[in-house]
């Protein structure tokens, strides 16, 4: 090729005469102020839960070192690019000349453009491309930079800050994006396809497919150094990869955590670390899907869970919804409100063994019970409509029995309960007197993590403290989900303590769940489950030494679910999640704390078996007796109240739907529309439309007591807490 030396000294003169290239960053630098369009939420040991996109303006991935980038991309790059990379001080002369005698002939080439002039041209916005190219100025300017680049970088650095900032095609910027967008993996995997056709977009980012085709068809055979290429193939490869849009704006396993710490993340100006326990993260998500797959058939299709560290506070998993299985994933099930039903139930009995209202033996009547309340006759049932009749309060709490805690309620009053639920972080929208007694059986709204949280307070022996998702050493206005408040002890820690035994007494749930419920564990744990109105949430949640674990399940929508209780619902996943958590690790009972009292206590009437019983110094005594009857009153009914309205159910077979008479009284039987119908104290009737007379009626037949009730064909289901 023809030289021109005298061009050559002219052109060197000119650059010259445009003075000193403005100072450009150094490596580090360039490299430490790279933003990713995206954050990385990060477990608490570095591995990758979440990944989200913050800059909707341009599309880059990770800064890659040119050790991860594969060999294939560095050679195709280096061939289409800048074949004598390695021999020039930033300017190719050979190059140069060459386009000067094209330009001369109108002829085209390459251009003399070398790579390290191209990341001069990215690192100085002055000398950055305009839609019309480059004036001489830039051209200029471009030339003097790439030089002083050459003295102040290596080559291999300035072939790395190449390949992570050069623009590829679209808002795709840098060879990570490219790579996972086009095609689905880190740079480290490309071949010498995928290479041929980063390489080719580098020239013509936003040609059409055929052009980009064709150019790496040539960068190709260059490659392969005069080998055999098949460009028809390669064309349909370019084609289907420039269509292929992979690299999600969000993806990973914690996406409702991930929007949680995202202001933290862009804070930071970077990536931000959690408290999570990614292998730990991986297996609640898995274990929560497989199991509402299983309840599909039940109208079940949403579930969160949160797993926290008692001492700590720190979560350590949180799912948020069931993912692909939900119609509103967006939802975040740990933070929704939600009524809680039977799980409040702990809380309140921990509060009237506190305030020595109550202990772990007293006899709390399991009967009919019709309270009087501003807006009528409150009438509590029991999640199978039976009662037990009297039984302690290890009893009633264990086997999740409704009456005698709405008894309890009455004791302590709404609004100090509703005191005391604030106190264990569970804020409600309300005052206690709005949700009246029905707040023991959880009408009001909580999260599954304010729940999950106030069991914690539990496992901890009353001290309160809000869980975090960000490490201790984080700021305090974003180390918690609520601001990292400590706050003095919240529940008496010997009521605590009483609670937490209860809850894991697995004779004392029997009476509901039986002996070989899955709420049972081969280490220690406590937990109570819920089932609010309606079967629309369903709740299991506990604590063992050192995890509190909560689950909810049911559907965002709101919708009811079909026969799914208590033991069906939520708590087999909270089983497999504790299971998971004490694969090799212990838990042991807690270590009472000082101001109790163990016992051996008896119930007059074989009422329950006698025992060994934990009480509150100064309250302990050995023997429990019935209440002592004040005369005999007259013989009533007590259930059900007149004036009640029976709504038949389609959906339940008659056989569950009998209704239960109760009096007071001995030597009484019972009448319906005049007709006798049964004797004794208690009578299950199964009802049939129209309206009915209940009469009471004494050996001599006199009437003593009546009700008049209506019976009706179909109506709402109503299902009680448990």
């Amino acid at each position: 090729m023809p030289r021109t030396p005298h061009a050559l000294l002219a052109l060197s003169l000119l650059l010259a005469s445009i003075g000193p290239a403005q100072a450009l960053p150094g490596f580090e630098e360039v490299k430490r102020d790279f933003r990713p369009s995206d954050i990385q939420v990060l477990d608490r040991n570095g591995e990758l839960l979440q990944r989200i996109r913050t800059d909707a303006g341009v599309r880059r991935g990770r800064w890659t070192a040119l050790g991860d980038i594969s060999p294939a991309l560095r050679t195709a790059m280096l061939l289409s690019e800048d074949k004598r990379f390695y021999e020039h001080s930033g300017i190719d002369w050979r190059a140069v000349s060459a386009a000067a005698w094209s330009n001369l002939w109108n002829t085209r080439t390459r251009g003399a453009s070398t790579i390290t002039m191209q990341l001069a041209g990215l690192l100085d916005d002055d000398l950055r491309r305009g839609s019309g190219g480059r004036d001489l100025t830039q051209k200029l300017g471009q030339t003097l930079a790439a030089q002083k680049l050459e003295r102040q970088w290596r080559k291999d650095q300035i072939l790395e800050g190449y390949l992570n900032t050069v623009p590829f095609r679209g808002e795709i910027v840098g060879i990570d994006a490219l790579s996972r967008t086009l095609f689905g993996k880190a740079p480290h995997g490309l071949d010498a396809r995928e290479a041929a056709v980063a390489a080719a977009l580098v020239r013509a980012p936003n040609a059409k497919p055929p052009l980009v085709a064709q150019r790496a068809c040539e960068v190709m055979r260059a490659m392969d150094a005069g080998g055999a290429v098949d460009c028809d193939a390669l064309a349909m490869f370019a084609s289907a990869s420039l269509q292929r849009r992979g690299f999600e704006a969000s993806e990973g396993i914690a996406p409702h955590l991930a929007r949680r710490v995202s202001n933290a993340a862009e804070a930071q100006g970077g990536d931000v670390r959690t408290t999570l326990r990614a292998p730990l993260q991986r297996f609640a998500l898995t274990t929560l899907q497989r199991h509402l797959k299983e309840l599909r058939g039940r109208n079940v299709e949403d579930g969160a869970l949160v797993v926290l560290d008692n001492a700590s506070g720190e979560v350590l998993a949180w799912v948020g919804s069931s993912g692909a299985l939900s119609r509103a994933a967006e939802v975040d099930g740990v933070l929704a409100q939600r009524q809680p039903g039977s799980t409040l139930k702990p809380l309140l009995y921990a509060q009237a063994i506190a305030e020595r209202r109550l202990t772990a033996a007293s006899l709390l009547d399991d009967s009919s019970a019709q309270i009087s309340t501003a807006a009528g006759l409150y009438i509590p049932q029991n999640y199978d409509r039976q009662f037990k009749g009297h039984v302690s309060v290890r009893t009633a709490l264990a086997a999740s029995l409704n009456v005698p805690a709405v008894r309890t309620l009455v004791m302590v009053s709404p609004e100090a309960f509703a005191r005391q639920l604030r106190a264990a972080g569970l804020g409600l929208a309300q005052n206690g007197d709005y949700y009246g007694y029905s707040l023991a059986l959880g009408s009001a709204e909580v999260s599954l993590l304010a729940l999950t949280n106030g069991y914690r307070t539990l496992a901890n022996q009353g001290l309160f403290n809000e869980a975090r998702i960000l490490p201790a050493s984080s700021p305090p206005s974003r180390a918690s989900l609520e601001g990292g408040r400590s706050k003095p002890l919240a529940i008496d820690p010997r009521a605590s303590f009483i609670v937490g035994d209860i809850l894991s007494d697995a004779n004392a749930r029997a009476p509901t769940f039986g002996l070989d419920s899955v709420l049972g564990t081969r280490f220690w744990s406590a937990v109570k489950t819920g089932t609010s109105k309606d079967m629309r949430d369903n709740w299991a949640v506990g604590w063992s030494q050192r995890y509190t674990v909560g689950v909810w399940v049911g559907n965002a929508s709101g919708a009811p679910m079909w026969d799914v209780s208590g033991t069906s619902g939520a708590a087999p996943v909270w089983a497999e999640l504790m299971a998971f958590l004490h694969r090799r690790e212990a838990s042991r009972p807690p270590v009472p704390p000082p101001g109790l009292v163990r016992m051996r206590v008896r119930f007059s009437d074989e009422l329950e078996a006698a025992r060994e019983e934990w009480f509150i110094a100064g309250t302990e005594q050995p023997r429990f007796d019935l209440p002592a009857a004040s005369g005999d009153p007259p013989p009533r009914i007590t259930a059900p109240v007149d004036g009640t309205i029976i709504a038949l159910d389609p959906d339940i077979p008659p056989r569950h739907q009998r209704v239960r008479f109760e009096a007071e009284g001995s030597g009484v039987a019972w009448h319906i529309d005049g007709r006798p119908f049964a004797r004794g104290a208690s009578a299950q009737w199964l009802p049939w439309p129209g309206r009915h007379v209940v009469e009471l009626i004494d050996a001599r037949g006199r009437v003593l007591d009546q009700r008049r009730i209506e019976v009706r064909g179909a109506g709402l289901k109503g299902t009680a807490a448990r």
